[in-house]
């Protein structure tokens, strides 16, 4: 009988960037527990750690996954008193060794760790750091199914985390992609982009994906708060907005199975700029135009999907109107900036997620209840009206 499973798939990713540069940038005995939400079977994971943006290496002293109390609950309800699950951690190994070192700028990958896996389950992913270790690597996410939790200890093996040295955090250090090998039919969609995909959209759109019953997909997240496509800040002030399009892409792209990558990015670009009299790190000649961002997105993200044998959908950017910085002109390129996204021949296709929660009467706006209040980020709401209108042939 030929085996079940035959390839490796992302199952769960996201970005790493450069971490908010806070007073205290190193911790010692932490533990950092990820719950993992499996959208595939399989039989095997292994784990990609990143240290892209560190400066310091960083050792990983004990690494775990376990089947989480919540899925051991499930399992539990149905299993006879003489068939108990346990909370069972298993060492993550690298090179056969159970720590392993994260040089300064580098990403490592464990090795393949049998661990049978099924669809819907949660695994939890437990680090520990037994040393100072700097914590500049790493993400923020938010979302129904994103985020984590902190100890102040090594707890890594425990089934549950104390109340009182404990604490939850959307940030993700470390931990890049999951893999999981599994069934051929099943594969990856990348969701690239900045604040508005680093938050709750891409989440919703894993729920919508199981309540539909798209079961061979998985969401991989790609997204760093306040990056741009074609410049980055150098300055600790802004240093967690990230790295630019033209170093993120071609390393973010690296997602085992992926066909396919929505790229909603930009807005960024064009809303930061204010005058070196106003913000010093904010000069106008940072402002694009219409056109630059095109180049942009042409030569950093369209080339190299291409070069992949990935297919590429453009996602429109939506309303800014009321936001700090707006006026009419960063209205303009951002309009014309959509058009080439909606109509351009170089993109498989285009996302619409501006017509999906702009306002009917007024489409510079959000629609009533799509405005979280700052008047540039969606509502919970709105973040799953941006997960319906993605195309049920980016699912299939």
């Amino acid at each position: 009988m030929p085996e079940k499973f035959s390839k490796w798939v992302a199952c769960w990713g996201n970005a790493t960037s450069i971490t908010d540069r806070k007073e205290a940038t190193y911790a010692k005995d932490l533990t950092l527990r990820y719950p993992i939400r499996a959208c595939f079977s399989g039989s095997k994971l292994r784990f990609h750690f990143s240290n892209l943006t560190g400066t310091d290496s960083v050792q990983i002293s004990e690494a775990y996954v376990a089947k989480s109390v919540q899925s051991l609950d499930a399992a539990q309800s149905s299993a006879t008193s003489a068939n108990i699950p346990a909370y069972s951690p298993r060492a993550i190994t690298f090179g056969g060794q159970t720590s392993a070192t994260i040089p300064a700028g580098e990403e490592i990958l464990s090795d393949e760790i049998p661990f049978d896996v099924t669809a819907g389950e949660t695994f939890d992913v437990s680090l520990y750091f037994a040393d100072f270790t700097q914590m500049n690597a790493g993400t923020a996410i938010t979302g129904p199914l994103s985020g984590g939790k902190y100890s102040y200890g090594n707890f890594a093996k425990s089934a549950t985390l104390p109340d009182d040295l404990t604490r939850k955090t959307n940030w993700i250090y470390f931990l890049n992609t999951i893999d999981i090998f599994t069934e051929e039919k099943n594969f990856a969609l990348v969701c690239f982009g900045d604040s508005i995909t680093a938050q709750d959209w891409p989440d919703y759109l894993t729920l919508r994906c199981a309540r539909e019953g798209f079961n061979n997909v998985a969401i991989i997240r790609r997204a760093v708060s306040g990056t741009r496509i074609l410049r980055e800040y150098s300055c600790i002030t802004y240093a967690a907005y990230g790295l630019k399009g033209a170093t993120r892409f071609p390393i973010e792209m690296n997602v085992a199975g992926a066909r396919t990558v929505i790229v909603q990015h930009g807005i960024n670009d064009i809303i930061h700029p204010v005058g070196v009299e106003v913000n010093k790190f904010r000069p106008w000649s940072d402002m694009p135009t219409a056109d630059d961002l095109i180049n942009g997105v042409r030569s950093l993200y369209i080339t190299h999907a291409r070069k992949l044998g990935l297919k590429i959908y453009s996602g429109t950017l939506l309303p800014i109107y009321g936001w700090r910085t707006y006026n009419e002109n960063r209205d303009i390129i951002r309009t014309a900036f959509n058009e080439w996204l909606r109509t351009a021949p170089d993109f498989d296709g285009c996302v619409d997620f501006d017509k999906a929660v702009r306002g009917h009467d007024d489409p510079k706006a959000f629609a009533a209840g799509f405005d979280s209040g700052d008047h540039l980020h969606p509502s919970a709401k709105a973040y799953e009206a941006m997960a319906e209108c993605v195309p049920e042939e980016l699912l299939k």
